[in-house]
C-alpha cells in the first residue's frame, strides 16, 4: 500500500480531520519564511492531540542540528525531513540520536536522481521545486533505485495518475488546501483515491 503524507498542519482542525482519515504522516513545516509555519510549542500541542498511529514529521530547511534533535527528542516529531542543503555529516549527525531521515531533492534532470539514489537518508523526497506546488517530469524516475517519497504538484485530480509510478509515498500540502488552508473534502478524496485504486 503506498503511505499517505500530508504536510503543512498547522491548525487543531487539521489534526482532528487528520485522525479521521488516518494519513501514515503528517508534516509540520519549521521553516520560518514559509507560510505554513509552526512553531515548535504549537506542533507539541497538535502531537499531543494526533492519532498515535499517525507518524508526525518536522520539515526543516537548513535548520540548526540542534533544533531538530531537540524536537525529536521530545517526541514533537519522529522523522526529519530536510529541504535546504544539509550535507551527508548532517545527517550522520541525527542517525547517530536514532532519528529517521527523509532527504528532499529537487528534481530537474538525471543527475538529481543519481544524488538522491546516493544519498546517506533513509528515505528520499523528490520534488519539483520548494513547495510551489509543481509537477516534474515523471521520465526522470526511471533511473530511481530506491524507495521514494513523491511530491510536487499533487491534488485529488491528478493522484490516480501519480500512484501508477509506485512511489512509497505521496506527499501532499497545497493540494488539499482551499484559500492556503487544509479542506476537509480535498484530504478526504486525496485519501479515497489511493485506497480504492490500490488493491
Amino acid at each position: 500500500m503506498i503511505k499517505i503524507k500530508m504536510c503543512g498542519l498547522r491548525r487543531d482542525t487539521d489534526i482532528e480531520h487528520a485522525n479521521i482519515l488516518l494519513p501514515d504522516y503528517i508534516g509540520y513545516v519549521f521553516a520560518g519564511k514559509s507560510r505554513r509555519y509552526i512553531t515548535p510549542q504549537k506542533a507539541s500541542e497538535l502531537t499531543a492531540k494526533l492519532d498515535r498511529r499517525i507518524i508526525p514529521v518536522g520539515v526543516f530547511v537548513d535548520s540548526p542540528v540542534s533544533d531538530v534533535i531537540s524536537l525529536a527528542e521530545s517526541g514533537i516529531i519522529k522523522i526529519a525531513q530536510l529541504h535546504g542543503n544539509e550535507n551527508e555529516e548532517y545527517i550522520s549527525r541525527l542517525h547517530k540520536k536514532n532519528i529517521t531521515v527523509i532527504k528532499a531533492f529537487i528534481i530537474k534532470s538525471g543527475h538529481d536522481i543519481e544524488l538522491a539514489n546516493s544519498s546517506y537518508a533513509d528515505y528520499v523526497l523528490l520534488d519539483a521545486g520548494m513547495g510551489e506546488g509543481k509537477a516534474f517530469d515523471y521520465e526522470l524516475l526511471t533511473n530511481i533505485s530506491r524507495p521514494y517519497f513523491l511530491a510536487g504538484g499533487l491534488s485529488p485530480e491528478n493522484i490516480t495518475e501519480a500512484i501508477k509510478l509506485n512511489p512509497y509515498a505521496v506527499d501532499v500540502s497545497s493540494g488539499i488546501e482551499t484559500d492556503g488552508f487544509k479542506d476537509f473534502d480535498k484530504m478526504k478524496k486525496f485519501t479515497d483515491s489511493i485506497r480504492l485504486n490500490i488493491k
